[in-house]
């Protein structure tokens, strides 16, 4: 089980937990404003686009080139990027912060 932290554009900060699946899923699933995952998790539409905190960039690793690909075409990337649904939960993630890119 992982506790995950969502802060989304309006700062409203969402704690939820998860054993499987996808973050963003668990996202979409609790109605986290800001993660549409319109293509269903296969990144292919950067509507799961978060801010990893820099503290706890290590837990969810370095993006793939093909979600660097999407990455590329949002205005609002930075170091932290990440799209949701390609972050598999698992307890590694526990404490894990996002913040939903606008």
């Amino acid at each position: 089980m992982a506790k995950i932290t969502f802060i989304t554009s309006d700062n409203k900060t969402t704690v939820l937990e998860g054993s499987s699946g996808s973050v963003m899923q668990l996202a979409v699933d609790n109605n986290i404003n800001g993660i549409d995952g319109d293509c269903g998790g296969v990144c292919s539409c950067a509507t799961c686009h978060v801010h990893v905190h820099p503290d706890h960039f290590e837990k969810t690793g370095m993006p793939s080139d093909i979600e660097n690909d999407m990455l590329e075409l949002d205005d609002h990337v930075n170091a932290y990027s990440r799209l949701c649904c390609q972050i598999e939960i698992n307890e590694a993630l526990d404490g894990l912060v996002l913040t939903v890119a606008k």
